[in-house]
């Protein structure tokens, strides 16, 4: 039905920059919000970034300042610009959307296969 793909993990070393894309394809009515969630190993899965349709953005205390969100609604992708990164920084980052298909009248969530983030100190 739907697939979200990301782009752009690696590694860096500390005080570098990544940029994370995530492309969402298949019978897409609408998408609302779009975020990025992170997991480091042995911790749980938290929030980094989110964009809704229209309104503010949200960012984690821990990358604000430092990672930019943006979307691209014709091409349905979400991007995370990630600057001066960190080790505490090295995780798994998920895509995420909120997706209401075609035809459909109510939304389902959307997650992506995760990209590795690794920074080296």
């Amino acid at each position: 039905q739907v697939q979200l793909v990301e782009s752009g993990g690696g590694l860096v070393q500390a005080g570098g920059s990544l940029k994370l894309s995530c492309v969402a394809s298949g019978y897409i009515g609408r998408i609302n919000q779009m975020g990025w969630y992170r997991q480091a190993l042995g911790k749980q899965r938290e929030m980094v970034a989110r964009m809704p349709s229209t309104g503010s953005t949200n960012y984690a205390d821990s990358v604000k300042g430092r990672f930019t969100i943006s979307r691209d609604n014709a091409k349905n992708t979400v991007y995370l610009q990630m600057n001066s990164l960190k080790p505490e920084d090295t995780a798994v980052y998920y895509c995420n959307a909120q997706i209401v298909l075609t035809g459909a009248s109510h939304e389902l969530d959307y997650w992506g296969q995760g990209a590795q983030v690794t920074v080296s100190s």
